[in-house]
């Protein structure tokens, strides 16, 4: 007898172009129940949709490790699940296990070896939380931070960070706080976000770049310039954080999500005012790509996993329900909507 299934297909590709509900397909399917020798039946607990996603829709990824979404495909990222039927010498049902290759289906039948088993204990109980604080996203900030930003405890430090209600920008700047950062400054879109980032995350001070001026209210809360920047939007906002940054600052080139949209080479070309403010003082901006450091990953993880439990970091998440609005997430995420990580959950 099939199992009943529901998957998300991918149904057209526009470039240059805000994502649409109609990129995605929502579509009945059936699984056979039949497994092949080292397969699993796995039941999605969660999904994740991130900004990187956006790069799949472009022919041109930008990214060796990042293959294009297909017409037609169904469509994959990050996932946690739990598995239901194995014929897998390591995996028994009942284990939780994760892929960053995650088909956006409510069951998958996959070789159980190209999937990670989860402790649930590493996150405290909270699943999810492996596609976020306890996940990539967190590698991704707690890496950027350690490997690119050259924090010194007791140096008095100022660190930015652009698109920082994010699901990486609010895990980076928390973790900038606990290495020894004076002054940690978010940029968001939102006021509620603003507060949410000093309220609950320990920010120093948010600025709305949608209110005002930018550079005056960096200029404020910065008043002895900028000497990190963790970048994850790219654009006008950089340049502005760039201009006021400190001879021998570092920009950790994390993301570029305000060009996402754009049929442009990655990292985008910079203005030539930046270039000179980059060359004039001395700042070092390398592209950083957390899947470069994978020795480094277990460590991280556990460091991650200490401070969730511990309450050293909180973890701020948008959940929406169903797999069949993965695709409304996905555009919402695209557009600012979520606060901390987006997260799509598919099945108790």
């Amino acid at each position: 007898m099939c199992i009943l299934n529901t998957a998300i297909y991918i149904q057209i590709i526009r470039k240059n172009s805000h994502p649409v509900l109609d990129n995605f397909r929502v579509e009945k399917t059936t699984l056979s129940p039949d497994l092949k020798e080292d397969e699993v039946l796995v039941k999605t607990l969660f999904l994740s949709v991130d900004p990187y996603m956006r790069c799949r829709m472009n022919d041109d990824t930008a990214a060796d490790y990042l293959l294009p979404w297909r017409l037609g495909e169904c469509a994959d990222g990050g996932g946690v699940g739990v598995v239901e039927a194995s014929r897998n010498e390591v995996l028994a049902t009942g284990d939780i296990v994760t892929s960053f290759n995650w088909h956006w289906q409510t069951r998958n039948v996959i070789n159980g070896y190209l999937l990670r088993k989860i402790d649930p204990r590493m996150v405290d109980g909270h699943l999810s939380y492996v596609l976020g604080a306890v996940g990539m996203p967190g590698l991704t900030a707690f890496l950027g931070v350690r490997e690119k930003g050259h924090v010194t405890p007791g140096a008095n430090q100022t660190m930015v960070i652009s698109g920082a209600a994010g699901a990486c920008g609010s895990l980076a700047g928390q973790i900038a706080r606990l290495d020894g950062c004076e002054k940690v400054i978010g940029i968001c879109g939102t006021d509620k976000k603003c507060q949410a980032l000093v309220s609950e995350l320990g920010f120093t001070a948010a600025v709305n770049y949608k209110k005002g001026d930018i550079s005056a209210a960096l200029r404020e809360s910065c008043p002895r310039g900028v000497d990190v920047y963790f970048d994850n939007v790219g654009g006008p906002i950089s340049d502005t954080v760039i201009s006021q940054m400190n001879s021998g600052g570092h920009v950790i080139l994390c993301g570029q999500i305000s060009q996402y949209n754009k049929d442009v080479p990655y990292p985008p070309p910079l203005s030539k005012e930046t270039q000179e403010d980059l060359c004039s003082k001395n700042i070092t901006r390398e592209r950083f790509m957390v899947l470069n450091y994978m020795d480094k990953h277990e460590e991280g993880l556990l460091q991650l996993s200490q401070w969730v439990k511990t309450g050293q970091i909180k973890v701020l998440e948008t959940v929406t329900n169903g797999i069949e609005n993965m695709g409304v997430a996905f555009c919402s995420m695209m557009m600012g909507g979520n606060t901390g990580k987006q997260i799509v959950k598919i099945s108790d």
